[in-house]
């Protein structure tokens, strides 16, 4: 009989990776960029453990929402008072902070406790093209293939 290998601080080999936000459909997105973080897409993955990788997204201003998201979808926070409860829409919140909309999608897939939080310290969002992260060389994802909806008569 074989043993299960379990993943060790040691062991883990981290990569980055960078993702351009262009036309990238948000939740589609957000999911990919969860399973790298949570390490799901590696063969040594351990449940207990960060086995993930870091990503860099770029281009966060120009990612795309489906249906009426942009104006109808709203995110909210409570202040911590009788009746503090606050909100602002989608497109407030991309004019103000593009990065945020990424980072709360993926948040918000990723479970929330020590582990989680620690998982995404190794999310990097940024508005435009340029990043600070030249020197990691990250291998560069290509997930629009997968995002892409398949219309009638495409294989």
């Amino acid at each position: 009989m074989k043993t299960t290998v379990s993943a060790k601080p040691a062991t883990i080999k981290r990569d980055w990776y960078l993702i351009d936000a262009t036309d990238l459909i948000l939740g589609r997105m957000a999911s990919q960029i969860a399973t790298i973080l949570r390490g799901k897409n590696k063969t040594s993955y351990t449940p207990h453990m960060d086995c993930g990788d870091y990503v860099v997204v770029i281009n966060a201003d120009k990612v795309a929402f489906t249906g009426k998201k942009l104006e109808q979808k709203m995110y909210y926070h409570h202040t911590g008072y009788i009746g503090g409860i606050k909100g602002i829409s989608a497109a407030k919140l991309m004019e103000k902070k593009p990065e945020d909309v990424i980072y709360k999608a993926v948040q918000r897939m990723i479970s929330r406790n020590k582990l989680g939080r620690q998982m995404m310290t190794k999310l990097r969002v940024y508005a435009g093209a340029e990043h600070p992260h030249t020197a990691q060389n990250p291998t560069v994802l290509d997930i629009a293939s997968k995002n892409k909806k398949n219309k009638k008569g495409d294989v």
